[in-house]
């Protein structure tokens, strides 16, 4: 079946799928479409109805209070502090575990659909939830919002991970095993030289990620810029929100731009 343009519904039908199995795929898609608007209750007219209201908050926002900038500064350090630490506890958990996830390194099948799972369910719980659970336990402040951010994102990279390492060259690992190297000799000098280049460009993106997750994560209490941007909404002090989300937003362009110029280095670096 070919997706390229116009392809799939308005080909002519001289190849294998005819007009009728087309014509049947697109009103499979609008069927779900409509059921999942359905669900959603998706209505433009309330939309339509609600924009004088989102009008109203955003005149409230302007002009952004500048002056309370001086009280961003260290949330903001702590929001930065909080996605380093929380990407590099999720690197130190996901790298043991992720070469057990790999189809061509795992001992057996069962080890192998075992740490999947793992990893299924670290990254299928939203880091909100891992943060409130978080701050159950260890109490307010960033540490919670590190924990969460480690947790959600070893599941992330754990399967980024054990991925890349399923696609690369298997020539390399079978000249280490007719030498009689051992798996952590087979792993240092066959694998991670093929992987590490793909491992770093991950990392970065999911840096920008937990970077952009820990803005929000102050929210429920796992400190961050984030519990400044509730504390300003509770108090209907708009400007100040709308100055939190400026600082959010300028964050979050410098990660994305020192991200990307980063993995064109490397990237660059590996030809």
């Amino acid at each position: 079946m070919n997706f390229g343009p116009y392809s799939l519904l308005v080909a002519r039908p001289s190849g294998p799928l005819g007009w009728w199995p087309r014509i049947g795929i697109g009103a499979a898609l609008i069927a779900v479409l409509w059921w999942a608007a359905r669900g959603s209750q998706v209505s433009f007219s309330e939309l339509r109805k609600g924009l004088p209201w989102i009008g109203d908050f955003l005149s409230r926002m302007v002009p952004p209070n500048l002056g309370f900038l001086d009280k961003l500064i260290v949330p903001a350090i702590e929001t930065v502090q909080i996605a380093i630490w929380g990407t590099l506890l999720a690197i130190v958990l996901a790298v043991p575990v992720c070469f057990f996830a790999a189809r061509n390194l795992t001992p057996n099948m069962a080890v192998f659909h075992f740490t999947r799972q793992i990893f299924n369910v670290t990254r299928g719980i939203n880091e909100i939830i891992l943060a409130l659970v978080f701050v159950a336990a260890v109490g307010l402040g960033p540490f919670p919002g590190v924990l969460a951010l480690a947790v959600h994102g070893a599941g992330m990279l754990g399967k980024f991970f054990s991925e890349s390492i399923e696609e690369i060259d298997q020539g390399p690992i079978e000249a280490l095993r007719a030498t009689g190297a051992g798996p952590v000799q087979i792993i240092i000098f066959g694998v991670l030289p093929q992987v590490i280049t793909a491992w770093i460009a991950v990392i970065l993106y999911r840096f920008e990620t937990n970077l952009r997750q820990a803005t929000v994560l102050g929210m429920v209490g796992a400190g961050g810029i984030g519990f400044e941007l509730v504390g300003s909404m509770k108090l209907f002090q708009y400007q100040d929100t709308a100055t939190c989300i400026l600082v959010i937003i300028a964050m979050v362009m410098a990660a994305d731009y020192a991200s990307t110029r980063l993995r064109a280095w490397i990237q660059k670096g590996s030809r």
